[in-house]
């Protein structure tokens, strides 16, 4: 790392991603908001590409790679992947998809990843979905969710619920400040939901499928 080549190929990276001037649209809410749901609904409908940073790296580790072992061993040791690391395989993911519309699901989860991102790409989002749920709520739905995720148990999900306010809400305020955040009320039924989303989305004149 920090060679002559990395360094080339980094800029090389930065410029074709800025040059595409994509449209970014950062996807934040609480466990259980069903963010999910709402962002294959955007996709199907507006041609959005969805990237979910929490993929982007699982499948990097799947991947057996160098990058992916590292990140492995950071998560095994309770550490967090560096920012850096996420935005790159974000990056890859955006020049790789051929498509210059993306919801980003669960990125920036902190000031640092937000401060960084805008510092690599060169890119700001143009603007924040924000699906506002109630802690209530949401553990009614990931309690009753079949998924068999072993983190839907009350207690770590109370914990998700309070890292998310912790670290995320920063995020949130500061691109309040630039009127830059749409926030959804997330507690209503998902067809509701949707139709406020699909008002975001939709150009004034113009019918979603």
């Amino acid at each position: 790392m920090g060679t002559v080549v990395d360094a080339a190929a980094k800029k090389e990276a930065n410029g074709s991603l800025a040059d595409l001037n994509p449209t970014v649209v950062f996807v934040l809410g609480g466990p259980g908001s069903g963010k999910g749901t709402q962002c294959a609904n955007v996709v199907q409908h507006f041609g959005y590409t969805h990237l979910s940073a929490g993929d982007l790296l699982r499948a990097e580790i799947k991947s057996g790679s160098e990058n992916g072992t590292m990140i492995s061993n950071m998560i095994k040791e309770g550490k967090i992947v560096p920012s850096e690391v996420t935005i790159k395989l974000l990056q890859q993911a955006m020049l790789e998809s051929g498509n210059d519309k993306f919801l980003i699901d669960g990125f920036p989860r902190n000031e640092e990843n937000r401060a960084a991102f805008e510092a690599v790409t060169k890119i700001e989002p143009s603007f924040v979905l924000f699906f506002d749920c109630s802690e209530e709520e949401m553990e009614r739905r990931l309690l009753g969710r079949n998924q068999g995720r072993e983190d839907d148990n009350i207690e770590t999900i109370r914990k998700r619920f309070n890292v998310f306010l912790e670290s995320s809400l920063p995020v949130i305020d500061y691109y309040n400040s630039k009127g830059k955040v749409r926030k959804i009320d997330a507690g209503r039924p998902v067809e509701e939901v949707y139709e406020s989303v699909k008002a975001i989305f939709a150009p004034k004149n113009e019918k979603a499928d």
